[in-house]
């Protein structure tokens, strides 16, 4: 009670707040995640889907439609969490408006180059027009002057004055004219000149935006028989720091609007909520395993204390862990391990304690001698295996995934606490239980030294003839072997198909709103609609705006035409003020755990481009980037991961048993039994075989996790029994 008090106060005084996202530190998702979170912020906002459709599949009326908008605009001002929204139907006007704005502008465009020749044909004639009244007013002129000249030499200048004046006004007037003319011939020049010096940026400037405007032809947000639309929600974290609170305020927003007979459905990042905690599966596990033990053992008092001695030594294990949630980064999930594996090792450590000492007694063994003698033969049993199952976690710390490796640290901590609280609470335990470990029944069995003796009698016999299978597998021990082994190698013959990635909607429960967005979002627009792809280009600095949208354009086709049986659509979807950072969304044809989008994304990230001269390399992040860096990851260091925990128990066993065979034994019989779970998991998870007996109606990629998380379980498992046996 004083440690649980101690820990509990640590965890008051010292936790800290625990993330919902963890980290992957040296991959390429991880690095551009980094850079766009300090140099375009936008992109690593938190999204997700709001998808409305009519219920008999007819088209959105504009009634409808209306009433959806009134209700996706509102949503910001009444949700602290949202950022932003998209109006589907918006997006899809803008498109078309593009659309329709470069048809109209083509034929004039078009007809620029003749009128240009037009122009300059008039401009050669007026020029021409100019030039000879110049010359016809420069003869006037000089026609005048002569004239005036020999007035004044025959003397009659005076009387010539008024006429002469009279014409001189005339051809002033023509001056003025012809200079007037002279200004518009030059303005138009210069017009024309422009003109044709504009026309071929902006031909280039048509070409670029028509190009652009083409990547996004299969874009959509309204189904094409316009009963369904998607909307996007923008919040201002990342969707897994959103508050849930706020996710369900977001849901209840749209449930209870009027949306005129629309119905409204969320994608995983708004809808699904992280399972932390005790859950029903391992209540119903206690359950279980409470009613088994009284069964076994007779008494509720005896079936309860493996269960109390489980439940305290997590309970101490998972709050210590938690009082250094403050001094380093732990997800919501980092203690789930540590609760599992608390459960199943601390039963099983003091279950195995208080069954020798049962033993003993009912081999008519003082209590108190009882108690030590179990302590000091399964107890340091419990040492041993425990240390295993402790080296196996540990190791999860190669993997070079921090939140893995904290995983695996808090779950040795629990099996720690287990093995002490079996060692030491359960004795003292079992001290104060005394006489009411077994029942009055069991008593009564062995009350007289006659009765003990006719109980060892026997057991002796018992123990001296094998039955049941056990004798089948005494009596043929080569043909029990090569059967095991035969069973177990067709088992793991699947596992040479896994796949490993990240769950998505498709593996969420049937009923559940992510799974049904999903179907719809797939049967409406396609499965990469769900899990677009995002690619990231560093382009150099000092480009213009105009190239800068050439460059995004480069890239855009650069993409398509990498993968063209796999890309649906590119949509440049932002970039830096200096145009050095590009980012496009790739919707894939398939889904994001599919074969071909995964193979997808690894040809992207060879795409190399030419931008003004520089060789530009695309990289991939986003989730299903993430989801390929984590498998890649993870199956890198899987061989590592084995062979330290194999190697640092296989040292164990030595120490343990003073023998090689026996630790090899062991080892080969673990190997054999991980493949054969691989081939299982894979079997009924991936492949579907027996998936609807197993609840598996998607089958899909097998949790990038989960190898070596089952590496480590089932290896501490696999040595328990060994040391146990």
């Amino acid at each position: 009670m004083l440690v649980i008090a101690g820990v509990a106060g640590s965890y008051s005084a010292f936790h800290g707040q625990l993330k919902t996202t963890f980290t992957m530190p040296g991959t390429e998702t991880q690095r551009l995640t980094d850079e766009l979170s300090t140099r375009y912020p936008d992109a690593n906002r938190g999204n997700g889907q709001i998808v409305v459709k009519t219920d008999n599949g007819s088209a959105i009326t504009e009634e409808q439609k209306q009433a959806f908008i009134t209700t996706l605009n509102s949503l910001k001002d009444e949700n602290s969490a949202v950022d932003a929204v998209s109006d589907p139907f918006a997006t899809e006007q803008q498109i078309a408006d593009g659309k329709k704005q470069l048809e109209e502008s083509k034929p004039q465009l078009d007809a620029a180059p003749q009128r240009i020749e037009d122009g300059k044909k008039q401009l050669e004639e007026a020029g021409k027009q100019l030039k000879d009244g110049k010359e016809q007013l420069d003869a006037a002129q000089k026609q005048l002057d002569e004239a005036r000249e020999q007035a004044k030499a025959a003397g009659a200048l005076e009387s010539m004055r008024e006429q002469l004046g009279s014409q001189q006004g005339q051809l002033d007037g023509q001056r003025a004219k012809l200079e007037e003319s002279q200004k518009e011939y030059d303005a138009k020049s210069a017009e024309l000149a422009d003109a044709e010096k504009k026309l071929p940026e902006q031909q280039s400037e048509y070409a670029r935006k028509s190009a652009l405007l083409g990547l996004t032809s299969d874009y959509r947000t309204v189904s094409e028989d316009n009963s369904t639309a998607i909307a996007g929600v923008f919040f201002k974290t990342k969707s897994a720091e959103t508050p849930q609170a706020d996710k369900e305020k977001l849901m209840e927003h749209f449930k209870s609007a009027d949306l005129k007979g629309l119905k409204v459905y969320f994608d995983q990042n708004i809808a699904e909520s992280p399972n932390v905690g005790m859950g029903i599966g391992e209540v119903i596990g206690i359950v279980v395993a409470l009613i088994t033990l009284i069964v076994m053992l007779g008494t509720l008092i005896a079936a309860g204390l493996p269960i109390i001695m489980a439940l305290v030594g997590v309970a101490i294990g998972i709050l210590g862990t938690l009082s250094f949630s403050s001094l380093v980064d732990m997800s919501s999930t980092t203690y789930m391990l540590g609760m599992m594996l608390g459960l199943a090792v601390g039963i099983d450590y003091s279950l195995f304690i208080l069954n020798r000492h049962r033993s003993n007694l009912m081999d008519g063994m003082p209590l108190r001698k009882s108690i030590a003698v179990a302590n000091g033969t399964s107890g340091n049993a419990v040492l041993f295996a425990g240390t295993t199952v402790i080296i196996a976690l540990l190791a999860l710390n190669v993997t070079g995934i921090p939140f893995l490796g904290y995983m695996g640290d808090a779950a040795a901590l629990c099996v720690f606490v287990a093995v002490l609280i079996s060692v030491t609470l359960t004795p003292a335990m079992l001290s104060l239980i005394g006489r009411r470990v077994m029942s009055k029944k069991t008593w009564a069995s062995i009350d007289t030294p006659e009765k003990i003796a006719a109980h060892h009698a026997e057991q002796e016999k018992r123990e001296a003839t094998p039955h049941g299978w056990l004798r089948i597998v005494l009596a043929k021990p080569v043909v029990t072997i090569l059967l095991c082994v035969a069973a177990l190698g067709a088992i793991a013959i699947p596992m040479g198909q896994m796949r490993m990635g990240l769950p998505s909607a498709e593996s969420s429960q049937v009923e559940s709103t992510e799974y049904q967005a999903y179907q719809i979002v797939k049967d409406k627009f396609g499965e990469g609609m769900s899990g677009p792809v995002v690619a990231v280009a560093h382009t150099p600095a000092g480009m213009s705006d105009a190239q800068a949208e050439q460059a995004q354009l480069d890239i855009a086709h650069a993409v398509e035409a990498k993968d063209p049986d796999n890309v649906k659509t590119v949509v440049p979807i932002g970039q830096t003020d200096d145009h050095t950072l590009q980012i496009f969304q790739v919707i894939p044809k398939h889904g994001s755990s599919s074969v071909e989008t995964v193979n997808l994304v690894e040809k992207l990230r060879q795409v190399d481009v030419n931008v003004q001269g520089t060789d530009v390399r695309l990289g991939v992040t986003g989730l299903t980037g993430g989801n390929i860096d984590v498998s890649n990851t993870l199956a890198q260091k899987l061989p590592l991961y084995l062979a330290v925990v194999m190697g640092l128990s296989f040292i164990v066993l030595i120490l343990v048993f003073r023998s090689i065979l026996v630790p090899l034994v062991a080892s080969v019989g673990f190997l054999f039994s991980i493949l054969a779970s691989f081939g299982a998991v894979v079997a009924v998870y991936q492949m579907g075989f027996m998936g609807s007996l197993f609840g598996v109606h998607d089958p899909g990629p097998i949790l990038a996790f989960l190898p070596t998380l089952m590496i480590g379980i089932l290896f501490g498992l696999a040595m328990d029994y060994q040391v146990f046996l």
